[in-house]
């Protein structure tokens, strides 16, 4: 035994080694630049606290924040054919769906789940931009649909969180098809006099602003999120003209009469609660006697069923 190499080496490594510390511990906000504290940021919704930059967030981070207790109950969607052209670019498609479904934990690009907020019942539904970009394809069509049949089974209204690079290339047809799919099952909605209120978030853009996202009752955005059909540079080369800075952000449209409200994300409860009520003709909430989103209950997955 080498008593040097075997213990005074290892003792003093352990003096002067560095402490491993978790990767994922700060997030540094894009807009401004600050370390922000995982903890914090994620109490606060992913809005920088320095800056107030609306930072992308997770479907089942928004619907916890948005139901009372945080607890949701998920609506089945029908699967559709998993690779209807056989497409492949640079990855074959199952293998873009595989890497997706890993990334986020989630099955597809839309979130559909069912319950109450502010003891009013709803039926929502939520785009996430981190699987392939939010994009709409026939799974996300199935989504729509089966949300707005679900509210009209219940007779509760449906709120919809899009956010989407629009439609996705690698179901091709089939994924414009589904903008006149949602289309009508927004008009089952009107139909049954249900509200159909759409929060519009960071982005949400192409087929998706052509269809279901414009189609609302209300139609809410967060702060600085960019809203458009085709990109600025797109329209400049078409038209040949230089336009606004800015002229395809939240305030912009809300100035110019697109939107009805831009709701900082951390009031998105309080402001849907108060529309949601009003909508459905119901006495204004009081604010002391509504239940809050708890991290003291169960996560919404343990609570939720497939």
């Amino acid at each position: 035994m080498n008593w040097i190499s075997n213990y005074v080496r290892p003792k003093i490594n352990s003096l002067f080694s560095r402490r491993e510390v978790p990767e994922n511990l700060w997030t540094k906000c894009a807009e401004c630049g600050t370390m922000l504290f995982h903890r914090e940021l994620s109490e606060n919704l992913n809005v920088c606290t320095h800056c107030d930059h609306h930072m992308g967030i997770s479907p089942r981070a928004r619907m916890e924040a948005l139901f009372d207790g945080g607890i949701f109950v998920e609506v089945d969607v029908p699967k559709p054919i998993t690779d209807p052209l056989h497409f492949r670019d640079q990855k074959k498609y199952p293998d873009r769906m595989r890497a997706a479904q890993k990334k986020t934990g989630e099955a597809e690009a839309m979130l559909v789940v069912e319950g109450e907020m502010g003891r009013t019942g709803i039926v929502a539904a939520c785009q996430d931009f981190a699987f392939m970009g939010g994009s709409m394809g026939m799974y996300v069509g199935n989504a729509i649909i089966a949300a707005a049949q679900r509210a009209v089974e219940l007779k509760r209204p449906l709120i919809l969180f899009s956010a989407a690079g629009g439609a996705r290339m690698q179901e091709g047809i089939l994924s414009l098809m589904q903008m006149p799919r949602t289309t009508v099952a927004v008009q089952m909605l009107k139909e049954a006099g249900l509200p159909y209120i759409v929060v519009l978030t960071h982005p949400t853009t192409g087929g998706v602003t052509a269809s279901y996202a414009m189609l609302g009752d209300v139609h809410i955005a967060e702060p600085n999120a960019l809203i458009c059909f085709a990109g600025q540079r797109v329209i400049e080369q078409t038209i040949r003209e230089k336009l606004p800075e800015g002229f395809q952000r939240a305030e912009y449209l809300l100035d110019h009469g697109m939107l009805d409200r831009v709701t900082h994300r951390t009031h998105m409860r309080d402001e849907l609660i108060t529309i949601t009520r009003m909508l459905l003709k119901q006495s204004p909430a009081i604010k002391g006697d509504l239940p809050k989103p708890s991290a003291d209950e169960p996560s919404a997955e343990t609570n939720s069923a497939k």
